[in-house]
């Protein structure tokens, strides 16, 4: 079903006198055009400014032009959905390899409990990060690793995160409330009664803008769970080796707190070099939208 015939049901379904106001515009339409002054002795000013907010009748060359004749005789018909004038969206399916990287990311989550699977995990990313230790300050290579997370998850988000159809899903619910408002200030029981069902079926829509926004967040996940693993390893486990360097006892020195060591607890349980990351990560992660021009929230019609 098209927008068209949608807000043609939508109309008719809140206001019967709107189907002959449509019936009135179809007839006197030139060429798929009409004007004002051809209509206005048998519709009010206020059906034809509905049909123009509704988009029904749309900028012509010399008047206003018939959106989509066919679409507007569908929406007239008997048949009625009651429906509204925003199409449902088709749910997005995950691939074989989104599934995959779903679940070796649940086994990443496993390294924080079971030793030979961190060690595994940490030693690898250890073979790339690990000889940075030696030559800048460890808060500089937490600044890299949320550079590199903040590029590749606003990436991975706005190549997998179909943003048109998150605005349908919010679009969808848009308009079931604003139905559902003017239905309530008509007192319409009837109408009520046909939009709590619709709702109802909507429901679906929360799970699919929930498949839209987890596909990308399992590969981010998938992709920084092990950089995160390395750091809580050198932490944590790696400083208690005497072939490495203590680097959870190193100082340094942070507004309010005072010098504290990278493992202090600085927000309640929360440790230094995870409020570090996290704030680093934000910042780039802005930084790296705003210089590609990346916008991460959909836009409503």
């Amino acid at each position: 079903m098209s927008k068209v015939e949608r807000r043609v049901r939508s109309l008719v379904t809140e206001d019967g006198e709107m189907r002959d106001a449509i019936e009135t515009v179809l007839d006197r339409a030139t060429d798929g055009e009409v004007r004002w002054v051809e209509v206005r002795d048998e519709i009010t000013s206020g059906q034809w400014g509905r049909l123009i907010e509704k988009e029904i009748l749309v900028d012509g060359e010399s008047g206003f032009a018939i959106a989509d004749r066919e679409g507007i005789e569908a929406g007239l018909s008997e048949d009625d959905d009651g429906g509204g004038d925003v199409e449902t969206p088709e749910t997005t399916s995950w691939t074989k390899w989104d599934k995959l990287a779903a679940l070796a990311t649940i086994g990443a989550f496993v390294g924080y409990a079971v030793p030979p699977v961190r060690n595994v995990i940490a030693g690898a990313i250890d073979l790339v990060l690990g000889p940075l230790i030696e030559l800048v300050p460890f808060y500089v290579i937490i600044m890299v690793i949320a550079l590199g997370t903040g590029l590749y998850s606003t990436l991975l988000r706005a190549g997998l995160m179909d943003m048109e159809k998150m605005s349908q899903y919010q679009d969808r619910m848009k308009d079931i409330q604003e139905r559902r408002k003017e239905a309530k200030e008509r007192d319409d029981q009837e109408a009520l009664d046909a939009i709590q069902e619709e709702q109802m079926d909507a429901m679906g829509d929360q799970l699919g803008m929930f498949k839209e926004q987890f596909r990308p967040m399992v590969w981010i996940m998938f992709l920084t769970i092990p950089a995160f693993l390395w750091m809580f390893w050198v932490i944590g486990y790696r400083g208690s080796d005497p072939a490495y360097p203590a680097i959870a006892a190193q100082e340094l020195v942070v507004p309010l707190a005072g010098a504290v060591t990278w493992d202090a607890g600085l927000v309640g349980p929360i440790q230094m070099w995870i409020v570090w990351y996290f704030l680093c990560s934000m910042a780039f992660t802005q930084l790296v939208q705003k210089s590609l021009n990346i916008s991460m929230s959909p836009s409503s019609s």
